[in-house]
């Protein structure tokens, strides 16, 4: 447990945000139910591809990487992790400016890194928690 509960709950909320979210994006690049995600990969990302690497196959490389990073987020490797799903967005960020277009969502991806961020850090907050057991506190209750 956490130092409190409030501090608890906004660990469990950005655990399951940051689990679920990428989760279900790298689901949805082998599907596009819920967009065509090549529509934001940028041209100059496309053509750092090897020749044989096509835009749909790099989105499902890209999903494959967004479902494991879920998954261990969800798991609670959320310190580790917390730091990938940040570096992971700003990186999506980078793609959507180079674009030229989609600056609405990169600014939204900038925002979810810096939560992502803050997963992190309260993951370390909360390892970080030392537990002083006080041996006359025990000493006592037996007494009484």
């Amino acid at each position: 447990m956490l130092v409190s509960k409030e501090l608890n709950a906004a660990f469990w909320a950005l655990r399951v945000a940051f689990g679920l979210g990428p989760l279900l994006a790298g689901i949805d690049k082998f599907t596009n139910i819920l967009v065509n995600w090549q529509k934001y990969l940028s041209p100059d990302v496309q053509r750092m591809l090897p020749a044989n690497v096509s835009a749909a196959t790099f989105m499902h490389i890209v999903g494959v990487f967004e479902i494991v990073v879920g998954l261990a987020v969800l798991l609670g490797a959320t310190r580790t992790f917390g730091y990938i799903v940040m570096l992971w967005l700003f990186g999506i960020a980078a793609n959507l400016i180079s674009t030229g277009t989609y600056y609405d969502i990169a600014v939204r991806d900038i925002l979810l890194g810096c939560g992502a961020y803050a997963l992190a850090r309260v993951t370390e907050a909360k390892q970080s928690v030392v537990v002083v057991a006080d041996e006359y506190q025990e000493d006592y209750r037996t007494a009484a």
